[in-house]
């Protein structure tokens, strides 16, 4: 299983926002630097974010962005399952297309989808909170010594 960069970075926008709090406000662009990733992705990413209700964004020139629910609220599995374009880990998850010849007798199939079970339950069992424990050394690592 693998997951697309639009959900790694998704995950990430929401830690960084994690460690800002809520009272402080962030801008694309300082989470673009924070990660050197590009400005024009996060856009679409927090946009998007922001329709699923997890971060907020405020207009205006002294205007940003910031978690809109507590980081102990935001469930990584709900995350990753809402981001993800899709879970077609093989060709015979998706009707339709890859057809394999041994697909309607094929165990392999089931297995790789018990193992998909298992990968997003564990995810599940996260919050962003979780992720943010240790504040003090993530913001070390992004140069917030005063946070």
């Amino acid at each position: 299983m693998r997951l697309t960069n639009y959900t790694d970075y998704s995950l990430r926008v929401l830690i960084f926002l994690a460690l800002k709090g809520s009272e402080k406000l962030s801008t694309i662009q300082e989470i673009a630097d924070s990660y050197n990733i590009s400005k024009n992705h996060l856009m679409k990413i927090i946009h998007h974010l922001g329709q699923l209700g997890y971060v907020e964004t405020i207009r205006g020139r002294n205007g940003g962005i910031r978690l809109a629910k507590d980081p102990k609220d935001i469930n990584i599995g709900k995350v990753v399952y809402e981001t993800e374009e899709d879970f077609h880990i093989v060709g015979c998850f998706k009707q339709g297309e890859g057809y394999c010849s041994i697909s309607p007798a094929c165990k392999l199939k089931n297995a790789l989808y018990e193992a998909l079970q298992a990968f997003l339950n564990v995810l599940y069992g996260y919050t962003l909170e979780d992720f943010v424990l240790n504040r003090i050394e993530l913001n070390h690592l992004f140069g917030n010594r005063d946070v």
